[in-house]
C-alpha cells in the first residue's frame, strides 16, 4: 500500500477505498427491559471513503440493507424488520453520508454527516479511529478503522416501545452503533 505521513501518522495515499465487507462488522447496542442490553448486526452493507489530499477533507458513503438486520433470535429479529420498527419493505436501506470532518486528535477524528433511517435524516456526529495500513498475505492493501456513534432511535420515527409493569420501557431510546472493519483500494 502507498502511504504518506501526516501529522505523524502513517495514512493511506489520496484515493477511493471499498469497505472491505468480509471484514468489517456493522453492529448495534440496545438497553433491553432498562437491564441489560441487546447486540445485533447488518450483514449486507456497501460503502466507500474517499481520502483527500488533506484528510480533513476526506468524504464517506454507507449504505445497510434494512432486511439483513440479525439479533441471533429470530422472532425478535422480525419485530425488528416490521412496521413497528425498520419497516424494510417501505425503507430497504440506512445511508450514511458524511459531510464534513471536524477535527482529529492523533489517530482519531471526528465525522459528521447525514444519517437516514426510515426516510428521516438526522445530522450524526461519528468518532473515528484510525487503526493503521498495511498489505495482507495475499498482496492487498489494506487499512483499519473502528467507528461508533450513540443517537435517540425516536429521532428517526422508531418509537415503538412497551411499559413495564416495574416502570420503564422494554426497549431503550440510545442506539449505540459499532463498526470495525477494513477498506481496500477501490478498483
Amino acid at each position: 500500500m502507498t502511504t504518506r505521513t501526516w501529522e505523524s501518522l502513517t495514512i493511506p495515499a489520496a484515493g477511493t477505498y471499498n469497505l472491505d465487507v468480509a471484514h468489517t462488522s456493522i453492529g448495534f447496542v440496545v438497553k433491553h427491559m432498562m437491564v441489560s442490553k441487546v447486540r445485533g448486526r447488518f450483514e449486507k452493507f456497501e460503502g466507500a471513503v474517499t481520502i483527500a489530499e488533506n484528510p480533513l477533507e476526506s468524504t464517506a458513503e454507507l449504505t445497510i440493507q434494512t432486511e439483513s438486520i440479525t439479533t441471533g433470535v429470530a422472532d425478535r429479529d422480525g419485530h425488528l424488520r416490521s412496521d413497528d420498527f425498520l419497516s424494510v419493505e417501505k425503507f430497504p436501506t440506512i445511508t450514511f453520508k458524511s459531510t464534513r470532518v471536524t477535527g482529529h486528535k492523533g489517530d482519531e477524528f471526528t465525522v459528521v454527516g447525514d444519517l437516514t433511517i426510515r426516510d428521516v435524516t438526522k445530522e450524526v456526529e461519528l468518532t473515528v479511529e484510525y487503526g493503521g495500513a498495511g498489505t495482507n498475505p495475499w498482496g492487498q492493501a489494506v487499512w483499519g478503522y473502528t467507528i461508533s456513534t450513540e443517537f435517540d432511535r425516536e429521532d428517526f420515527g422508531l418509537t415503538w416501545n412497551q411499559a413495564l409493569e416495574t416502570g420503564g420501557v422494554l426497549v431503550g431510546k440510545k442506539v449505540k452503533i459499532e463498526i470495525e472493519g477494513e477498506a481496500n483500494p477501490a478498483a
